[in-house]
């Protein structure tokens, strides 16, 4: 026999996972905010390149790695730009 509260099991679980990333997106805006780019930047960093490796090693396609590394090369130079707007 199936379990018909599989799929609204599934789907609030879902709903948590989201809920999570999000309050995590909001407590590292907190943080970039209250410090200094040169603590953060290279935390970020390390994030994103670990996004990069793991993205090669399952064989992603050649067009998917570049759209991530044009994001992140985005984000560097947005934050480059803010770096140099607050000198």
């Amino acid at each position: 026999m199936s379990d018909l509260n599989a799929p609204e099991s599934l789907d609030a679980k879902h709903e948590q996972n989201r809920q999570r990333r999000i309050e995590a997106i909001k407590r590292w805006v907190e943080y970039i905010k209250a410090e200094p780019p040169e603590k953060w930047g290279p935390q970020q960093n390390m994030v994103v390149n670990d996004q990069l490796a793991s993205a090669q090693h399952a064989r992603t396609s050649a067009a998917h790695q570049q759209h991530v590394k044009s994001v992140a090369d985005e984000l560097a130079d947005i934050r480059d730009d803010e770096s140099e707007t607050q000198k």
